[in-house]
């Protein structure tokens, strides 16, 4: 059993790839401020003249992501494009191209936080009060910091009473905000379908946000194209799927299971390799953060 190879920074492998698709929080930032190493690392990218797409399951549009990382010192001088959850999620429920959306109707139930109503926003639907109003349900995830699964079984409750199904706007189970490790809409949408209920996700590790990607970067061969996140689950699963090399952050969402992966340490390699094993998603590279 071969391990996974551990590099030290970018730089180690830049030569091999023209784009980098990006994973925002747990790499990038921690949801308010930049890691160490990643401004100068995305500058060093930039200077070696490769195309940065980032590629978050935020479940916003991609206007509010860039205002955040503008606030955070991370301009648009530093990546070429971003693609998000939210504008995966935003762009179904506009263009209902497909059986399951378009057997949606016209009133949604929201559960989530009022910042990320961008989603649905100027769409025409209906918001409605209570579940028992709506046609289906949109998560966007938990509206305060620290709230668990129980906060919203009354809800959930409620929703698949009425039969709703559920639009996910963010498959992310969990997410480091500064130290404390954070629930997403997707654990809400993995206990609704352990309830019986009907999910759709939008983004990472499901294919069409790969595709949107792809597109935006214009390299036809993927074999130039690394991804950089910290979550098996999504990162790594969605970048094997997408038939892409793709570099696993051991110093985020994994870190504890890694053995408190510190900030520039390399990491038990019979652990990496038996952590990856066990979720069925290989990494090509396992990095600590992302650094030069």
């Amino acid at each position: 059993m071969a391990d996974i190879r551990q590099i030290s920074g970018i730089a180690e492998v830049i030569d091999r790839y023209d784009g980098f698709i990006l994973d925002l929080w747990g790499v990038l930032h921690d949801g308010e401020q930049p890691y160490p190493g990643v401004p100068d690392c995305l500058d060093r990218m930039g200077a070696a003249g490769k195309t940065i797409c980032l590629l978050s399951n935020a479940p916003r549009r991609t206007p509010g992501v860039i205002e955040k990382l503008d606030g955070m010192g991370l301009g648009r001088e530093r990546y070429h494009h971003v693609m998000t959850s939210g504008e995966a999620t935003y762009e179904a429920l506009r263009d209902r191209d497909d059986p399951w959306h378009a057997a949606l109707g016209r009133r949604l139930y929201h559960i989530g936080p009022e910042r990320d109503i961008d989603v649905f926003s100027g769409l025409g639907y209906q918001v409605a009060a209570t579940p028992e109003d709506a046609d289906f349900v949109v998560n966007t995830g938990i509206v305060t910091f620290g709230e668990t699964v129980a906060d919203y079984q009354p809800q959930l409750d409620a929703c698949l009473a009425a039969g709703l199904p559920m639009i996910c706007a963010n498959p992310d189970l969990v997410v480091m905000v500064g130290p404390m490790l954070v629930i997403c809409a997707g654990t809400l949408a993995a206990r609704y379908e352990e309830m019986g209920g009907d999910v759709r996700q939008h983004g990472k590790p499901h294919a069409p946000v790969y595709e949107r990607c792809f597109k935006l970067l214009g390299i036809a061969d993927k074999s130039r194209i690394l991804a950089v996140g910290d979550s098996l689950r999504t990162d790594v699963a969605g970048a094997n799927a997408a038939g892409i090399d793709v570099a696993l952050v051991t110093a985020g969402i994994h870190q504890e299971e890694l053995g408190g992966a510190a900030w520039g340490a390399a990491v038990d390699p019979v652990n990496l390799r038996a952590l990856a094993d066990a979720s069925g998603h290989m990494p090509t590279y396992a990095v600590p953060s992302l650094r030069w």
